[in-house]
């Protein structure tokens, strides 16, 4: 039997940080070698401890988990990227994929298959859950890449966050807080929003952003 399998956590939930390592640490083979609530505290020491496998989450304050594995890929292009998220897959997981992650679970299954969806990327594989497996099969196979029938692909990930905030109830002083980014920079990714998805008033761009987090989270 090789060293155990060293693994990181990002995650800004601590009980969901505490609910993964308890699974980690119970498997025989893996070592949790250090955790994070933030993508600028994980991007330090994921350089320094060089684990096997990162666990990210999508929502983090400051820079958002896609942004973190796309620039920890560029420095360490072996890391194993796992994302769980409790963001709908069928909106995220692509976007995982894309940045580089090897692999994409919903928080509400987490626990289950964490240790199968770990050993799968660590055996070279992709992990994804059946549903949206077959949905992106199907969709490569048919050469179905560029037409989405889903209006918020068409959003960068900056653009989904700022979205999903505002449709949190966050005012645009809040999502720059939260995002680090200054007001100025959310008003034109909210322009940008409301463009691409055809909407023309802000009570209006809420209104969506509402029934989206509503959906997403029920």
């Amino acid at each position: 039997m090789g060293a155990n399998k060293k693994i990181y956590i990002v995650d800004d939930h601590p009980l969901m940080r505490k609910g993964l390592a308890m699974t980690l640490e119970k498997e025989v083979g893996f070592e949790l070698t250090g955790q994070a609530e933030s993508a600028e505290e994980a991007m330090n020491d994921i350089l320094e401890l060089k684990p096997d496998v990162a666990i990210i989450d999508i929502s983090l304050p400051g820079m958002n988990g896609l942004e973190l594995v796309k620039n920890l890929l560029h420095q360490m292009p072996g890391l194993k990227i796992l994302i769980v998220s409790r963001h709908d897959e069928e909106l995220y997981a692509e976007r995982a994929l894309r940045a580089g992650a090897k692999g994409y679970l919903m928080k509400l299954e987490a626990v289950d298959v964490l240790v199968q969806a770990i050993n799968q990327i660590l055996n070279g594989g992709i992990y994804l859950s059946n549903k949206i497996g077959n949905k992106l099969l199907m969709k490569l196979a048919t050469g179905n890449n560029a037409k989405s029938d889903n209006p918020l692909d068409q959003l960068s990930d900056r653009e989904l966050e700022v979205f999903e905030l505002t449709g949190k109830g966050l005012s645009t002083k809040e999502i720059g807080e939260k995002l680090h980014i200054s007001v100025k920079t959310v008003e034109s990714h909210r322009a940008n929003i409301k463009d691409k998805l055809q909407i023309d008033t802000a009570n209006e761009l809420m209104r969506h952003a509402v029934r989206w987090v509503e959906g997403a989270s029920g």
